[in-house]
């Protein structure tokens, strides 16, 4: 008896998370089918709340409501970033800049633009939005939506194994975008389709995001004049370019796994950011100068957070040590 009740005792954990994982995995695929990919954080996090509950119903009610807890404050700045950035291109800081990253990305590439070159080679002269998609665009489109989980997938698995190593990933992740939200503020700029639709660039480009998932129906959504970018969040702001966002969390997400992570195969991981940044700017979402600009605000936000907590450390290393104090 003892012994037919140890092996039930080691097989009940794979048993009793099966089958939450699946009517979690059944309910997810409802939603997406009816609803559409939860590309908005908000909605991401509730999603990743029900998965951490899926993972362990076993934990205590207060286990499963410290998440909600922990990532209030977090959500409630992704909600301040998400409107801030829809109406910063109204608050009149300064007008839309066109021509400056057509001329950057001209003279970084000897008067080719990059956008221009990739579409002709692997969308067609001209680039047409209802052409068929090659199996290339279904890949780099998949890793386009990547954008609006893979982030936020990696901080809800450190909040259930590490919560400092969460808090210190949080700090940067929420650091970058806010960074980022000034810079659309003080330099609204407009991307590559916007530039080519406004008669600054030829009108061979076009901006085809979705493509190869329009035939998912509101996962991919195709629609005209870009309405696929403008169906993934509540609040979309068209001139909020520079620098780019995807870019720059991809990066960060592969930066931080790389100097956490051991063994040669986590070098992989760069592959993430090179194809992120290679399809923002096939897809006429970002120019070349828009990457850059997304991976200089990355080191400003890791270089920076690292230097606080590294000066924070010694400074309580200093309290703690010093003569007279007492420490519980």
């Amino acid at each position: 008896m003892t012994e037919a009740t140890g092996r039930a005792e080691t097989l009940s954990p794979i048993a009793v998370r099966v089958v939450p994982l699946l009517v979690y995995a059944g309910a997810l695929s409802a939603y997406v089918v009816t609803v559409g990919l939860p590309k908005q954080s908000w909605v991401a996090v509730i999603w990743l709340w029900l998965l951490t509950i899926a993972w362990d119903v076993r934990k205590p009610v207060r286990e499963h409501l410290a998440f909600l807890r922990d990532w209030s404050l977090p959500v409630a700045l992704l909600l301040l970033y998400l409107y801030s950035r829809g109406i910063s291109d109204d608050l009149g800081f300064a007008s839309v800049h066109v021509t400056e990253p057509i001329d950057a990305d001209r003279w970084l590439f000897g008067g080719t633009l990059p956008t221009e070159w990739l579409q002709a080679r692997l969308c067609g002269e001209p680039c047409i939005r209802a052409s068929p998609p090659a199996w290339y665009d279904v890949l780099l489109t998949t890793v386009y939506y990547s954008h609006f989980f893979v982030a936020l997938s990696i901080a809800a698995i450190l909040w259930m194994r590490n919560r400092p190593e969460w808090v210190r990933y949080m700090r940067r992740y929420l650091a970058l975008n806010f960074l980022a939200l000034i810079i659309y503020i003080v330099y609204p700029m407009a991307p590559p389709w916007m530039a080519s639709r406004d008669g600054y660039l030829t009108d061979d480009i076009a901006r085809i995001t979705g493509r190869g998932w329009w035939e998912f129906g509101r996962g991919g959504g195709g629609g005209g004049g870009g309405g696929t970018h403008q169906s993934i969040s509540a609040v979309g702001n068209q001139v909020a370019a520079m620098p780019s966002l995807h870019a720059g969390i991809a990066i960060l997400v592969a930066a931080w796994a790389i100097t956490r992570l051991r063994g040669t195969g986590r070098w992989l991981l760069v592959l993430y950011p090179l194809a992120m940044s290679f399809m923002l700017v096939y897809y006429a979402e970002h120019y070349v100068v828009d990457i850059i600009a997304g991976g200089i605000c990355v080191a400003i936000v890791l270089v920076g957070w690292t230097a606080w907590e590294r000066r924070r450390g010694r400074g309580s290393q200093r309290v703690v040590g010093a003569p007279g104090t007492e420490t519980s």
